[in-house]
């Protein structure tokens, strides 16, 4: 990546996509596991750099929002975002009664994400929470991730386009696809907004969902992702940026050489 515009007389181009990534606790439900616990999802979220390891990965282009909504999709509220903050992390750890960590156990992912992983949990390990990375193929994490069979942390992203509600319904909502479990408040909004014509205050509703998710720590997001892209000399029109949150070049008729 970080040659991409090496070749002379090529660029390189960044561009945010409507890929958001971010740390699931799939077992906050469960009142006998750790992340049942808000302190402790609270200090995950405070024990990892994602700034230092958005400047290692993506050269610091994409963009640390605090959500797992893209920020260009309708209903969209930003959250405050939690700094790194290693010592609040182990402070919190010990309120939460593990003053020498825990064993988080498996740490899931789709093995493309990896780079991206590894030092989400080095972080992680680095205030004592510890876990084993278990990378899976795609098809295989996207159906094992489906059906609920993954414990302890899963690696979440998503680049499909829509809106909060739609991102909401499919990951945050209690019957939602990707859901291990829901609160009734959430569940409750949700349904309240589907049924809301006016669109004022369904952006209301939606924002105090999304409000309730930073309160309730469901996730720790990481970024939404930016890819980097070389352009060569003989392109007039990349098709870059021509589509909104799209990273690659399209629409395909759009994409120019020079004459």
């Amino acid at each position: 990546m970080r040659r991409c515009g090496a070749r002379p007389g090529s660029r390189c181009i960044r561009r945010r996509s409507s890929s958001t990534h971010w740390l699931v606790f799939a077992d906050q439900w469960d009142a006998s596991s750790p992340w049942h616990d808000r302190r402790v999802r609270l200090a995950a979220t405070y024990a990892v750099d994602r700034p230092a390891i958005n400047q290692a990965e993506t050269l610091g282009f994409s963009k640390i929002t605090g959500s797992f909504i893209p920020t260009s999709f309708e209903f969209y509220w930003q959250p405050p975002i939690y700094p790194y903050d290693p010592a609040k992390a182990r402070q919190l750890l010990a309120e939460a009664g593990y003053p020498k960590g825990f064993d988080a156990g498996d740490f899931w992912c789709d093995a493309g994400g990896t780079s991206y992983c590894e030092p989400v949990l080095n972080y992680l390990q680095a205030a004592g929470i510890r876990s084993r990375l278990r990378p899976l193929e795609r098809a295989a994490f996207l159906k094992a991730y489906q059906e609920k069979k993954l414990k302890n942390l899963i690696y979440g992203l998503s680049g499909v386009s829509g809106n909060a509600a739609t991102r909401l319904e499919a990951f945050t909502v209690s019957t939602g696809s990707y859901a291990y479990g829901g609160y009734p408040d959430i569940d409750g909004l949700f349904r309240e907004q589907a049924a809301e014509l006016d669109p004022k205050k369904r952006e209301a509703i939606l924002h105090r969902i999304q409000q309730l998710i930073h309160e309730k720590v469901m996730y720790l997001p990481i970024w939404q992702l930016a890819l980097l892209q070389g352009s060569g000399p003989r392109i007039a029109e990349s098709g870059f940026g021509l589509i909104t949150d799209y990273p690659w070049s399209a629409p395909y008729e759009d994409v120019k050489l020079k004459s």
